[in-house]
């Protein structure tokens, strides 16, 4: 990380009230020179003591583990279905490499075991072997990636890393800490001012916003659109002044032409796909990107937790600050916490050429604060009359002030800090006692997965057969009990709980598609490339036999943040009923699959079943239960099933007739 000492400069938006309290290099000066606080150990300390308490809420969180306390094996700690439980595949399924021929899938399949060198496919940066039916491509950004993966740190492990049961009780052990903060330096006393837990409430329904593609779209419906929370033209302005424009004096501050700006905007909204930056000012892009945040429905620190933040600056003690703001940054909507991250680490890089463009953390801070936390703002409930007064003298109010102050500072703090913010202080994990080692996924080996059919000498083909008979019994009943859900692209979906002890649900979504069954389970199991724009690497680890290997792929994710690394073991089948085939994958260990993105997701249920349905058609239906790690429950739940739909969507459109694109290479 850059010192910014060796250039510092003083920015004219420095002379904002309060400037007299940032020193010219952007750091902040130590407002707390008075221990107004000497008991604040004793009462963390207390905070400790209520383990009691914590372990009850714990109890709360995963009560059905409690109970297995002593049972080493046991089928609910693992989260893997029994026999009878039917499932399919969302992310444990295959690649090809390069170009199939629509022949008999078994021929196709040995065929290709045997031609392919064993090792690695790997899909570059320039996004060869993406789609061919969509002129997008899914931005990729590795310099950007691995400038800021997560360092390897035992004691505190990354956000990216946790099972959503694992994140779920971190969260409910962060409110308990961010409250005790909180509560000790509120200064009500002194300021009229109480700090109270924020309330998770159901959100209220929103509108579809179908009418805009990228600016005023809240960030859930993009992660629902297009699996990322940040839409990829703006993606692509970050690594167009990242990778051109660092070295511009005043990024940020100085003002882009108004009318080059709205140029901008509109072929964001009108093109979102083919946005192109190239040649374009550096500050114009820079002031569209403020524009963006500024244009959410609500902050980027969200309605709920924005005053949290501003307060953590105003009366939280410097030396307990980055605690409450790592706290307070788990308690964020997953969507808001990968934008926030993403953006921070950007910034990061911006302030490493402080010498050159001249933007110290607290300039830079500044510039954006108002934008991140919709400062200044004026609020839709507020009267005509409210209005009038407050802006009567001319003046800024005195809480505005305060509030810009705790923003600018607050948001230079985490810029320098951001790649501490998302770890996982070793505190909560050691708070949390085993109820954390419980929430972690138990992945099994080939031969675990035989002993938890309880059946003498059932191996892992017998595993894989009860999944199958499953399977082809929920068809046959016609998929009772699923919970319908609204989709769009002309998809089913639906869902049901699986009451295992893990709050993800089972997801299923179908779609008709134009071709045999037979080529859409090539589609499926070979030439994923063609239908995933974030599928990057893919390995067979190991053949076990004709229709059944363990498989390896990684699927990239929006930068910085780690791409997802999948071992499977998969079988398919082609000679089933009335022309059925099957796929099945499940998460497995194996020795020889090392770690080649970086988290390892677990595949729990994945299985496609692939029917006839007229000449030359079939019917896809995909059911998955995965975590991907680094997501909370109330994320799979508001944006996974979405995504499940628009994979199978994207399964069926790769059959429609090819955009002209020139020659796919292969990889």
């Amino acid at each position: 990380m850059a010192s910014c000492h060796r250039a510092s400069r003083v920015s004219i938006y420095d002379n904002v009230p309060g400037s007299h309290l940032y020193a010219s290099t952007g750091d902040l000066l130590d407002l707390e020179k008075d221990d107004l606080f000497p008991h604040l150990d004793d009462i963390l300390q207390h905070v400790n003591g209520l383990q009691e308490v914590v372990d009850d809420w714990s109890k709360d969180v995963l009560p059905e583990l409690q109970t297995h306390d002593t049972l080493v094996g046991e089928p609910g700690l693992s989260t893997f279905p029994s026999p009878n439980q039917i499932t399919l595949d969302f992310e444990g399924n295959s690649v090809s490499e390069g170009r199939t021929t629509p022949s008999d899938v078994e021929r196709d399949v040995t065929s290709l075991n045997e031609s392919e060198p064993p090792g690695v496919r790997d899909r570059r940066d320039s996004g060869v072997g993406a789609s061919l039916t969509r002129p997008n491509r899914r931005l990729r950004w590795n310099s950007f990636q691995l400038s800021h993966q997560p360092r390897p740190a035992p004691a505190s492990p990354h956000i990216s890393s946790q099972t959503a049961s694992q994140l779920s009780l971190l969260q409910r052990f962060s409110l308990l800490r961010l409250t005790a903060i909180m509560e000790k330096h509120s200064m009500s006393n002194k300021h009229g001012w109480t700090w109270s837990v924020p309330k998770f409430m159901k959100r209220m329904k929103v509108p579809d916003y179908k009418d805009k593609a990228v600016f005023g779209v809240p960030l859930i419906v993009h992660v629902q659109r297009t699996g990322q929370p940040l839409p990829q033209s703006i993606q692509q302005a970050l690594r167009y002044l990242r990778s051109n424009c660092l070295d511009q004096v005043g990024l940020f501050r100085k003002s882009g032409v108004k009318s080059r700006i709205h140029a901008l905007r509109q072929m964001n909204e009108n093109f979102p796909e083919n946005v192109n930056y190239e040649d374009q000012s550096a500050y114009d892009v820079a002031d569209m990107v403020k524009q963006f945040f500024r244009d959410l429905p609500e902050p980027l620190f969200t309605n709920k937790l924005s005053e949290t933040f501003l307060h953590i600056y105003q009366y939280v003690p410097k030396e307990q600050r980055l605690q409450a703001v790592q706290a307070a940054i788990l308690l964020l909507a997953d969507e808001n916490r990968e934008v926030l991250q993403t953006l921070l680490c950007f910034l990061n890089d911006v302030v490493n050429l402080v010498e050159e463009n001249q933007m110290t953390p607290m300039n830079l801070a500044v510039c954006l604060a108002p934008s991140l936390f919709h400062l200044n703002l004026l609020k839709k409930e507020s009267s005509p009359r409210v209005i009038q007064k407050k802006y009567a003298t001319g003046k800024p109010d005195q809480k505005d002030l305060n509030e810009n102050l705790a923003a600018a500072q607050g948001l230079a703090h985490m810029i320098m800090e951001c790649d501490r913010l998302f770890e996982v202080p070793h505190e909560l994990v050691a708070q949390s006692r085993n109820s954390y080692v419980e929430a972690e996924i138990h992945v099994p080996t080939l031969e675990e997965l035989g002993t938890q059919l309880e059946e003498s000498g059932a191996t892992f083909h017998t595993y894989l057969n009860h999944l199958i008979q499953g399977l082809q019994k929920e068809a046959k009943e016609k998929f009772k009990g699923w919970v319908t859900c609204s989709s769009t692209d002309n998809t089913d979906l639906a869902f049901k709980k699986v009451g295992d002890g893990n709050p993800l649900k089972l997801w299923k979504a179908s779609v008709e598609v134009e071709a045999p069954p037979s080529v859409v389970l090539n589609r499926v199991l070979r030439e994923r490339h063609l239908w995933d724009e974030d599928f990057v690497q893919w390995k067979v680890v190991e053949t076990l036999d004709r229709q059944t290997e363990i498989y390896q792929y990684v699927l990239n994710s929006m930068a910085p943040h780690p791409s997802r690394d999948f071992v499977v073991l998969r079988t398919w089948k082609t000679d089933l009923p009335k022309g059925m085939c099957t796929l099945v994958s499940l998460s497995v260990e194996h020795e020889e699959a090392q770690l080649l993105g970086g988290v390892r997701a677990v595949v729990m249920d994945s299985q496609y079943l692939i029917e006839p349905c007229g000449s030359g058609k079939s019917r896809l239906t995909h059911i998955c239960r995965i975590d991907l790690k680094g997501h909370s429950p109330e994320w799979y739940s508001k944006g996974f099933g979405h995504l499940c739909a628009a994979e199978v969507a994207r399964i069926r459109n790769s059959f429609q007739p090819l955009i002209a694109e020139g020659p796919e290479t292969k990889i």
